[in-house]
């Protein structure tokens, strides 16, 4: 029985131990942490998946509201295969920390709007925004820093019913001397 009584001694021992283990969680991400994207950012041929066309255009992305949100503001022409242009559209995002996640709202130019619920940061290197599951497709957008002043760029989707993401446009954008 003393075995017993050894093991039962224990458990309180470890709960207690666990208890008042430090917090080992890492930080909610913070804007500091996708901080890499602040510049004014140009595209050479971007890469449009469902009109086998490209897209070029101009990224400037800054602080904003005191450093509480970033301000993303673009320009992007299209152009079919055959590399006749076929039109423009601005687009605007909004980036901000809330309730311990980062958040996103984008609206273009041609009407579209996603609310980006969450994202997914490696800081000072990767950050991929995601929409919520719902009855539409799931948005994602992510950022790669790949060299100081390179950004590898992908956005796409997860129809709906469905769990392969399918990218609808790629591209890379280089940061400009401004």
């Amino acid at each position: 029985m003393k075995c017993g009584r050894t093991i039962a001694m224990r458990k309180p021992i470890v709960f207690l131990l666990a208890c008042l283990a430090p917090n080992v969680a890492q930080a909610a991400p913070s804007l500091s942490d996708i901080d890499f994207l602040i510049g004014h950012w140009t595209s050479g041929e971007g890469k449009v998946a469902d009109t086998g066309g490209i897209s070029k255009g101009s990224s400037t992305i800054t602080f904003e509201a005191g450093g509480k949100a970033l301000l993303r503001r673009d320009h992007t022409d299209l152009f079919d295969a055959k590399g006749a242009h076929t039109g423009g559209f601005d687009q605007v995002m909004i980036v901000y920390a809330d309730g311990g996640a980062i958040h996103a709202d984008y609206v273009d130019g041609e009407g579209h709007a996603i609310h980006y619920t969450s994202a997914t940061v490696t800081p000072g290197k990767e950050v991929t925004f995601s929409s919520a599951p719902g009855a539409g497709p799931v948005f994602q957008l992510s950022y790669e820093m790949k060299t100081a002043d390179t950004l590898a760029v992908t956005f796409g989707m997860t129809p709906p019913g469905q769990t392969a993401f399918r990218p609808i446009a790629t591209g890379t954008l280089k940061k400009s001397a401004d």
